[in-house]
């Protein structure tokens, strides 16, 4: 007997979108039975987890804030999925985006290098360095795969480390504060270096509408554009997109570039925006949490919309159980991983339908 996997000649659009619908709720009932083998209520738990947040105005407010990085990591994510190619790295890239822009906020602290321009120019100049930071350190694996053929899924994740490394030690040693009684993290940021909240007194913040500016171009470019129609192509037929003179190399590059860009800016605007200053960590791993916002959203920017605000949500719900059910904050790491296996497998069924053959196998 042999079990094989074929590919379904046709496809639904109703398959297609009630699959990551089925996933997560696949992955809710495993959480679940996880929660009453730890002697917690499973509906405490999903109360908790999925409706209480939503009841406040201020957890609503942290919610589009989490949700922010996400969509602008996994948005960015979708090109590189879209042309079959896997930036893995996108959290080493989100580092690197906050650590180059964060830099320049600490150089011109009380005033320094501001000049007789003023600081105005301080906030554009710190994103176009998170900008170019993110792009740069993904095109490290992806001038690898082009030149040397050497896989990108082994040197984006190997590079997290490093660049996860470097703030720790920037951190920890040149940018530290002198004057912050030898805790690991540089000085607050001035007003000029801080990303400007949307409205008095609130959490939200400008990173919120780059996350939205970023979905809206990228649906525009999918949908409606040469490059969009490229990237498709070169991950669904790639001997086809060489017949019709499409470089993958240089679509490999482009690809890589714009999902840097887009994880250093989310980055820079989560140092700007919620944290003010370096810290060794700034991420709760975002960058990895962005690859199943990707998924669950079916790399469509209105999916990823969507996918980022519901696992924004594991989040806010995770740090609320910790307090309320004493759950275990890996809980949150654990339920995103079930997700992620959820959405894949039922990525493959439908994609795929199963042949059982029966008899020797040659």
């Amino acid at each position: 007997m042999r079990i094989d996997l074929e590919p379904r000649p046709a496809r639904s659009l109703a398959v297609d979108v009630a699959a990551p619908i089925l996933a997560l709720a696949a992955a809710i009932l495993i959480g679940g039975v996880v929660v009453w083998l730890l002697g917690k209520s499973p509906t405490r738990a999903f109360s908790v987890y999925f409706v209480e947040p939503l009841l406040e105005g201020w957890s609503l407010q942290e919610l589009a804030v989490k949700a922010c990085p996400l969509a602008l990591i996994a948005i960015g994510l979708s090109y590189c999925f879209r042309a079959n190619l896997w930036n893995i790295g996108a959290e080493g890239q989100f580092v690197m985006g906050g650590l180059l822009g964060g830099w320049l906020a600490v150089a011109t602290h009380n005033g320094a290098m501001q000049g007789a321009l003023g600081g105005w120019w301080i906030m554009p100049a710190m994103l176009a360095l998170g900008v170019i930071g993110g792009a740069l350190y993904a095109l490290v694996p992806a001038l690898l795969r082009v030149w040397l053929g050497v896989s990108e899924i082994l040197t984006s994740l190997m590079l997290v480390y490093v660049a996860e490394l470097a703030l720790d030690y920037v951190a920890r040693g040149p940018l530290r504060d002198p004057k912050g009684f030898n805790f690991p993290q540089s000085v607050t940021f001035d007003d000029v270096a801080r990303l400007p909240f949307l409205a008095e007194g609130e959490r939200l913040h400008l990173g919120v509408l780059f996350a939205l500016v970023a979905l809206a171009v990228s649906a525009f470019v999918f949908a409606r554009t040469l490059f969009g129609f490229e990237v498709r192509l070169v991950g669904e037929a790639p001997r086809a997109a060489r017949f019709a003179g499409f470089s993958d190399k240089r679509l490999t590059l482009a690809v890589f570039a714009i999902s840097g860009a887009l994880a250093g800016l989310a980055g820079i605007a989560e140092v700007a925006g919620q944290i003010g200053q370096l810290q060794p960590k700034i991420s709760p791993g975002y960058g990895f949490t962005a690859i199943i916002v990707a998924f669950l959203g079916r790399l469509s920017p209105f999916g990823i919309l969507v996918a980022s605000l519901v696992l924004a949500l594991t989040y806010i719900g995770g740090e609320a159980a910790q307090v309320a059910l004493k759950l275990p904050n890996d809980m949150t790491r654990a339920f995103q991983g079930v997700l992620l296996m959820c959405v894949l497998m039922a990525d493959v069924a439908t994609r795929y339908r199963v042949r059982i053959r029966l008899g020797a196998a040659p």
